[in-house]
């Protein structure tokens, strides 16, 4: 098994191969916030173990293997995730810190056992998907609010950026996973959006916001 660096490496890779189909050196000491000749180092006692493809200048590519086990540290997450909020009634903004020492448990039956408690989840607080145990995720097609027009009602299924701040900025705005919303009016001057919710209340959120918040039509 990994050791828990070695995890937080795979995770990062496999969570950056699903936002671009190249990783870089650069990109992955800037994602563990390491310096470059560190994760290039990590890269190579990886390559070593089978997990990772790496040619110098050439985007980084996880293995068969690799991949599998990026995919069970973020299955370990997002379960503790969902595991947090659903049952303990902790908020979607403070589950993330506590799942990311939970994650490095080395204990199959242990997730399997939440997994079955929870009524196997396909996605966690946020939206994102649960790899399932062997390591494959459900894909979705989402658009980003930023995207619908005037007019359109849609309703919030995930996130792109779940950052503590925007998680904040969410609840003090009474937005959550499936909150209804419409397209009210965008402002040409700084494409800001000003939008309805399901409880009748216009609220304006700035264009930046709306890029992160991932909706599916009605």
């Amino acid at each position: 098994m990994p050791t828990q660096t070695k995890e937080n490496y795979l995770k990062s890779i496999y969570l950056l191969s699903q936002k671009s189909k190249e990783v870089s050196i650069t990109e992955l000491s800037k994602d563990m916030n390491v310096s470059k000749p560190t994760a290039n180092n990590m890269v190579k006692k990886m390559e070593e173990k089978g997990w990772v493809k790496y040619e110098k200048y050439k985007p980084l590519k996880l293995t068969s293997e690799g991949k599998k086990l990026g995919a069970l540290v973020v299955r370990k997450h997002r379960l503790t995730e969902m595991f947090l909020s659903q049952v303990m009634g902790f908020g979607w903004e403070e589950v993330h810190d506590i799942a990311e020492e939970i994650e490095h448990i080395n204990s199959r039956i242990f997730f399997d056992r939440m997994d079955e408690i929870l009524g196997f989840p396909t996605k966690d607080p946020h939206g994102s998907p649960i790899p399932d145990k062997n390591g494959k995720t459900l894909k979705v097609n989402h658009l980003k609010l930023s995207n619908i027009n005037v007019g359109q009602k849609v309703r919030l299924t995930g996130l792109v950026n779940s950052s503590k701040d925007l998680l904040l900025y969410l609840n003090k705005k009474s937005i959550r996973l499936g909150t209804y919303i419409k397209i009210v009016q965008i402002e040409k001057f700084d494409n800001s959006f000003e939008i309805s919710l399901d409880n009748d209340l216009n609220i304006f959120l700035t264009f930046e916001v709306c890029q992160s918040l991932l909706v599916e039509k009605l």
